[in-house]
């Protein structure tokens, strides 16, 4: 092995290292929050109560939150813990790919959820609970879409970064984790989400 090879090696180990000791250190600060703890409680009592009531979860988030939006409606519509359990009516905006690159195109990107947040309330005519998804806070289509959510009534949860950005005026409750490093912030968002999931799944099938 060449000196260079062994250098950069070494200068990987300590960035590794870095990475995770930021990691560990921002999840721990995010774990042991107890405004975290409650807004989480708080949200999964919300989403239970409404689907409880026959209505619908929505969520909707752009980039590695559109993949935290289908994978948190994947463990609602598949099972997260419990495998006898019928599927819950929760949904991720970011899936259909034609009303995506139609409406970015027709109308604009900015459109993108709230078009399908207007289909989904005005069809399924029940309870609707958005959970809008953005590291910022001041994404415009996530901003349209929680704006759409309360033309309906919707409850409206967010899950951001350290300040809430223009999305914190227009949510019931809102997880915000104390960083404004895109990686650490999705980090604690997807510890968050399966802990509703969790929550959820027990307070709905637990009996059965």
């Amino acid at each position: 092995m060449g000196t260079d090879s062994f250098d950069e090696r070494s200068s990987m180990s300590a960035r590794i290292a870095e990475i995770l000791m930021e990691s560990g250190v921002m999840v721990g600060k995010f774990v042991q929050s107890k405004t975290v703890q409650a807004t989480i409680s708080h949200i999964a009592h919300e989403v239970v109560s409404i689907l409880k009531n026959s209505g619908q979860v929505l969520i909707c988030g752009n980039g590695g939150s559109a993949a935290d939006a289908q994978h948190m409606a994947a463990e609602m519509t598949g099972t997260f813990r419990i495998k006898t359990r019928r599927p819950l009516p929760v949904f991720a905006l970011t899936t259909n790919t034609s009303h995506i690159t139609a409406v970015g195109n027709d109308f604009g990107f900015k459109d993108i959820f709230s078009r399908l947040i207007h289909a989904h309330c005005v069809s399924y005519q029940q309870e609707t609970l958005l959970i809008a998804i953005s590291t910022s806070g001041n994404s415009e289509n996530i901003i349209e879409a929680l704006k759409a959510a309360k033309t309906y009534g919707a409850t409206t949860v967010g899950l951001t970064g350290q300040t809430g950005g223009k999305m914190k005026e227009l949510c019931d409750f809102l997880i915000q984790v104390p960083s404004d490093d895109t990686p650490r912030i999705q980090e604690c968002h997807l510890i968050a989400e399966h802990a509703i999931c969790d929550l959820v799944e027990q307070a709905m099938f637990s009996e059965n």
